[in-house]
């Protein structure tokens, strides 16, 4: 049994669809299921379709042209004939997204979200399903909405693992056992009654429920890079790959903000020592990157995490007392309040700073918060995070620039630089 889990990257045109029967026929015997996400930048466009359409802004039928052509013309690469069966679920796909922007909502903005963003995943599987099938591979679509089913915290929703595991092992274990490969959503789940999202970014974690409850022999995550890079090449030019690194590793990374693989995902894995691959769909054949528990070779090269478009906030009581356990306790009850994740934090006897990501959110946690404190704040930061650092490192990063704050622990050290 191995989980496969194919990224946006990997199904972004009608070209790297075709590549993905022959990445799945070297696996010809073993029993697979198979993960998708939104096929190349979806889900933003689909994010951006639903903050239109939420607030009644004519662009959205622009942006709903716009994911309609895109889709439309990877199918009609791959499937010339127009009477093929796909066109029928996408009539039907393209119907139901409609409806819903169209919709007189009385919706919270979280829940509206979680029915506008599946759509990408439930696209991308439709076409995937097809194309394998037409390749001879033996196939099963499945909507995962109704196999992982969550609470109804919309946008970031929590797995109820009993009714879960009942479902998987009720409907995806009798397919496997007739031989077929079952093709699902990653990312996306449901609560019941409506659709609802794991996290941005949540495929891996939906990889991990299905490898945790089917006791899978591994997970592979296919990826446009060759592994598990110590550092984004968007920022940096002399990336390493990292051949192998534990769980912990792993999740320390995730937590700091690395985003080759969803900070989710390893707990399941480890609970049952399933180890994570991370290999290239443009070389299959290449050994890419393990995830296992191992320590071993973690600190042999320094990671690299940058996180852009941060805001640095100091806290600070309107008398000028001390931040104690009263003021934090409350400070802390309001960004749980928000869901506004604190990146990293410091405190002085009568301030309190935290480095966040700049949302929507954290303007209404702001007006909060001025309500009790005094407040400054800059926005428009980066937050650099090295792993295993040393004072090479450092100096590299952080020559000419402001250091607006800086904190250390003997592995790691993080920057908030302007």
């Amino acid at each position: 049994m191995r989980i496969f889990k194919f990224g946006g990257a990997s199904v972004k045109d009608a070209e790297s669809v075709r590549n993905i029967p022959g990445i799945l026929s070297k696996y010809k015997g073993d029993d697979l299921v198979v993960i998708v996400s939104a096929m190349g930048k979806t889900t933003n466009a689909l994010e951006a379709l639903a903050g239109s359409a939420f607030n009644k802004d004519a662009s959205k039928e622009k942006l709903f042209a716009d994911i309609k052509a895109y889709h439309q013309g990877i199918a009609e690469a791959l499937f010339p004939d127009k009477a093929h069966d796909l066109y029928k679920h996408f009539d039907m796909l393209f119907r139901e997204l409609e409806g819903w922007i169209h919709t007189d909502n009385t919706y919270d903005y979280d829940m509206y979200y979680d029915q506008i963003v599946p759509y990408g995943e439930l696209l991308s599987t439709r076409i995937i399903s097809y194309y394998l099938n037409e390749s001879g591979l033996k196939e099963k679509w499945m909507d995962v909405r109704e196999l992982i089913i969550t609470d109804s915290t919309y946008r970031s929703a929590k797995v109820d693992w009993d009714a879960t595991s009942k479902r998987i092992t009720e409907r995806v274990k009798p397919e496997i056992m007739m031989g077929n490969m079952v093709i699902s959503q990653g990312f996306i789940a449901g609560n019941g009654h409506y659709s609802t999202s794991l996290g941005r970014e949540g495929s891996d974690f939906t990889s991990a429920i299905f490898a945790h409850i089917l006791d899978a022999e591994e997970v592979i995550v296919w990826k446009d890079v060759p592994g598990y890079l110590n550092a984004d090449p968007k920022f940096f030019d002399d990336t390493v790959k990292l051949d192998r690194i534990s769980y912990t590793e792993s999740i320390e990374l995730a937590f700091y903000g690395a985003k080759i693989i969803h900070p989710k995902t390893i707990r399941p894995l480890k609970n049952k020592r399933i180890p994570l691959l991370v290999k290239s769909f443009l070389e299959p054949d290449a050994p890419g990157s393990l995830i296992y528990e191992d320590i071993s070779s973690d600190a042999l090269v320094p990671s690299f995490i940058v996180k852009e478009n941060q805001v640095l906030i100091s806290i600070s009581s309107r008398d000028f007392s001390f931040i104690a356990e009263d003021h934090l306790h409350k400070i802390f009850g309001l960004f749980s309040t928000h869901r506004v994740r604190i990146n990293l934090m410091q405190n002085s006897a009568i301030s309190f700073s935290v480095c966040t990501d700049n949302t929507a959110r954290l303007k209404v946690l702001i007006e909060e918060l001025q309500k009790g404190f005094r407040l400054k704040y800059n926005d428009e930061l980066q937050l650099v995070t090295i792993r295993h650092y040393d004072e090479e490192t450092i100096d590299r990063l952080s020559g000419g620039k402001e250091i607006l704050l800086e904190q250390r622990s003997r592995v790691t050290v993080q920057m908030v630089i302007k």
